[in-house]
């Protein structure tokens, strides 16, 4: 009689549990979602403001040309935007460090921060 309730106990609970979904169904859903979340970082990352530090070599009313040294040396040309902010007096010769965003395949300048002269000291460190 106890076997019997027992094997009416597991039955009653196996009829009622989900059942699995199966495995290939899982893996398209898997694939979507990560698709969705990859295109809307590769959004954001694009949208994201990024940054580049180097020495001021040229500076007009619309850009600024910004030059990297070391060892893979590299300059980049930047369009003003109206509303750039700057933290810092700006000029040539100057490091800096120009936030931007890429606007129509030109590199468009939001904030530009000048470092700080160094002294070449290493103390603090």
């Amino acid at each position: 009689m106890r076997l019997v309730s027992i094997c009416a106990a597991l039955t009653l609970i196996a009829a009622t549990a989900p059942t699995p979904a199966p495995a290939g169904a899982m893996l398209v859903a898997a694939a979507s979602k990560s698709s969705t979340s990859g295109s809307k970082a590769k959004a954001k990352a694009k949208n994201s403001l990024r940054q580049f530090t180097g020495t001021i070599t040229a500076l007009d009313k619309s850009s600024i040309t910004v030059e990297k040294g070391g060892k893979k040396p590299r300059t980049m040309v930047f369009s003003k935007h109206e509303e750039m902010r700057t933290q810092g007096e700006i000029g040539k010769d100057v490091r800096v460090t120009v936030y931007y965003r890429e606007e129509d395949g030109r590199a468009v300048a939001r904030r530009v921060v000048v470092k700080p002269e160094s002294n070449g000291s290493k103390e603090g460190r």
